[in-house]
């Protein structure tokens, strides 16, 4: 395990890759030295920033003073929704770029949650067949997710993030002061993520979280820095020991082939957020893995109950109705999609307790089915599942 460093002022956490590796810095305040954090990868050059536009103020304008100072820059914001990760936003945002004159030293720069990370990482690569990226998460799902490991993508009709690129950026910057302006359901949202990293692979974490779940949301500044720069710790751990998700780093996607479901069902039209997905999808991988046998009813009860004492949904009928009520087969359908699929064949992150994750091939439908159908909006019986 590669180790954090920390300074009077932030953290540092590597990311070990060879040649691409990078650092991952974690501050509170700390948008405002980006010209010094970031002035090796900029100075002296053009600089595109894509910045969701609901974050555009103060948090883009304390970015671009800061990076005048070194680079000249220019800003495009663009909504940080589901849908914006789309064929046709990808094909406007492009051309918008290559309007301002870009050559092969341009950087961009990703403002924004995990939306616009993964779209703007995905133009990056795709720009000139590939240009220097960076990221700067301003959700907390972002933050301790999808801002690192060099994923990079967008939607198809066919499924989420079915068309993209691994492309490493060169540096993350994770300024926990952007936090202060998200709702408290985003944040919730985040805080799914952040507990995946327990239930995958750290038990310890999942007992700290327990501890110290509330103060995260609440944003205790010493309590918010230590979680994040944990996650960040774990993702990049994986990382470097499985860059391309041959192997382990499948472990991160524990509940995701059920939320990637729920949210082809629900369109990417914003009713549902990736984490409030996650979390449902977890607790359904939880219950799909006592119903095989694999785990035990307390560890279930135990991950439903902190999930839910926090404001986290945990089944599908918790919901928005499209998902609560849709057919099993259609959700299973969808699923069968997902890239971790083989010829049609489900393959589940699926534990054997808490902190004990592993990837099973091959599960029947019919068991998925049992599942979904018993945590319909209507039926109770999930619970006699994972009793």
């Amino acid at each position: 395990m590669t180790a954090a460093t920390t300074s009077p002022h932030h953290a540092i956490v590597p990311v070990g890759l060879g040649e691409r590796s990078y650092k991952i810095t974690i501050g509170n305040g700390i948008l405002e030295q980006a010209d010094q954090l970031l002035g090796g990868f900029i100075t002296g050059r053009k600089v595109i920033i894509l910045a969701d536009q609901a974050i555009a103020r103060p948090w883009l304008e304390q970015l671009e003073t800061a990076l005048s100072r070194v680079a000249t820059c220019h800003s495009i914001t663009t909504s940080g929704g589901e849908a914006t990760k789309s064929f046709s936003r990808y094909t406007e945002l492009m051309n918008t770029i290559l309007d301002h004159g870009i050559d092969r030293r341009t950087v961009i720069i990703a403002v924004g949650g995990g939306v616009i990370g993964d779209l703007a990482g995905f133009m990056a690569a795709s720009l000139l067949r590939g240009l220097d990226f960076i990221q700067i998460p301003t959700t907390l799902l972002a933050q301790v997710d999808s801002s690192v490991g060099g994923k990079t993508g967008i939607n198809a009709d066919a499924g989420k993030n079915l068309v993209g690129a691994f492309h490493q950026p060169k540096a993350v910057l994770i300024d926990t002061a952007c936090l202060s302006t998200l709702s408290p359901r985003e944040m919730r949202a985040g805080y799914a993520e952040m507990v995946k990293y327990g239930l995958l692979g750290d038990a310890d974490f999942f007992d700290w979280l327990e501890q110290h779940g509330k103060a995260v949301l609440e944003q205790e500044p010493d309590i918010l820095a230590e979680a994040i720069a944990r996650c960040c710790q774990a993702k990049a751990d994986i990382v470097a020991a499985d860059e391309r998700e041959d192997g382990v780093r499948a472990l991160l996607n524990l509940g995701h082939s059920f939320a990637h479901a729920f949210e082809a069902e629900a369109k990417y039209d914003g009713r549902l957020l990736h984490g409030e997905a996650v979390a449902a999808g977890m607790c359904h991988a939880f219950a799909l893995s006592r119903y095989l046998g694999l785990t035990d009813g307390q560890s279930c009860h135990r991950v439903i109950n902190h999930l839910a004492a926090h404001g986290l949904p945990c089944w599908r009928g918790d919901l928005h109705d499209v998902v609560a009520t849709a057919d099993s087969d259609q959700l299973i359908r969808h699923m069968a999609k997902d890239k971790k699929a083989t010829n049609g064949q489900l393959n589940l992150v699926l534990v054997r307790g808490i902190g004990d994750a592993f990837v099973k091939t091959d599960i029947a439908r019919e068991d998925v089915a049992a599942i979904l159908d018993a945590a319909t909006i209507n039926d109770t019986t999930i619970n006699k599942v994972i009793t």
